[in-house]
């Protein structure tokens, strides 16, 4: 896909703490956004990520008025829900069916709404400039697709991306697991990639909170907060 542990998040197109698809054997790529790559991979577990928010979410939009939110790869939920429990109006988008199907249970758990969105931010149908926060952990975002413009022109005027992969990535360790990390939008390639009308904080070092899940190994985030000027 697109959100969530590499990840969000391994990853594909950022999943809040995901794990990476196969390799494609016919062009040597990760397929990070083969629907089936995600479900079966959800699947081998009952849950896969600790169905805490992110902490570096929480620091981050503790400083924003709630509006409209949109979580790429948002796996089992659980920013997003955080997000909805706020007073954000919240879309979420992932490739997993499976992800998704927790993740609406999650919400209806705890009495939110939350817009799901059955998709990889490459093909999802989502409004120019919708956004005031657009939030993006952990991804897999393929750099051919031109993962920056695509995240750049759903932020409102005003809006914040909040972008955060893990610092220090092991990429033999990574490739074994079925994605190169070079090929992949890294924290320095948002910073520097938004140009003119931004303003960037990041990418900045940060000591990782989690309890538990695939990915607890990771102990440092790399934070980019970047706002587009009104």
């Amino acid at each position: 896909m697109t959100t969530h542990e590499a990840h969000r998040h391994g990853e594909t197109q950022g999943h809040a703490d995901h794990g990476p698809g196969g390799p494609d054997p016919e062009h040597g790529r990760t397929l990070r956004d083969d629907e089936s790559v995600w479900d079966a991979r959800y699947a081998e577990l009952d849950r896969v990520w600790s169905g805490e928010p992110n902490h570096a979410l929480t620091v981050e939009a503790a400083t924003l008025t709630p509006a409209r939110a949109l979580d790429v790869g948002c796996g089992e939920g659980a920013d997003a829900v955080w997000l909805a429990t706020r007073g954000w109006t919240v879309t979420a988008l992932d490739p997993s069916g499976v992800a998704l199907a927790r993740a609406r249970a999650a919400a209806e758990a705890s009495g939110v709404l939350v817009d799901w969105v059955h998709a990889g931010l490459t093909e999802a149908d989502l409004p120019a400039g919708g956004f005031d926060l657009v939030s993006v952990f952990y991804p897999a975002l393929d750099l051919e697709t031109g993962p920056v413009e695509r995240l750049a022109a759903l932020v409102a005027p005003g809006g914040t991306l909040v972008f955060v992969h893990h610092a220090d990535v092991d990429r033999e360790r990574a490739i074994e697991h079925g994605f190169d990390p070079d090929l992949l939008l890294a924290p320095a390639g948002v910073a520097a990639g938004l140009g003119d009308g931004w303003d960037v904080v990041g990418p900045e070092r940060r000591p990782r909170s989690i309890s538990g899940g695939s990915g607890a190994h990771h102990h440092d985030d790399l934070v980019v907060r970047a706002t587009r000027r009104p």
